[in-house]
């Protein structure tokens, strides 16, 4: 029983150490300007999905634009870098491929 408690313990821990991609959308901020499926201040995700697909260095031009901000990609709207040293790499990057996987 102890051992199926620690088992238990161990898993949980190790499942809390990366965000999901929508808590780290969100505590990036991405959301306050993106939606999944409808255009706000910027491109909806499956918008963005779609203009990168096929692209193989997607997932780390996109990381390098969120972390340093962007411009005229998508319009005049410039894309700030607020929030997004907030997330760890590794969570930033499985985000990035849930937004590309749409």
């Amino acid at each position: 029983m102890r051992k199926t408690l620690l088992i238990t313990a161990l898993l949980a821990l190790a499942g809390a150490a990366h965000a999901g991609p929508d808590e780290a959308l969100n505590k990036a901020g991405c959301v306050a300007c993106h939606a999944q499926d409808r255009k706000l201040v910027g491109p909806a995700f499956k918008d963005i999905a779609a203009k990168y697909r096929g692209q193989k260095d997607a997932a780390a031009q996109l990381a390098d634009k969120v972390r340093k901000g962007g411009k005229g990609v998508w319009g005049p709207i410039p894309m700030p870098p607020s929030g997004a040293d907030k997330i760890a790499d590794a969570d930033l990057k499985a985000a990035l491929e849930w937004v590309l996987a749409l």
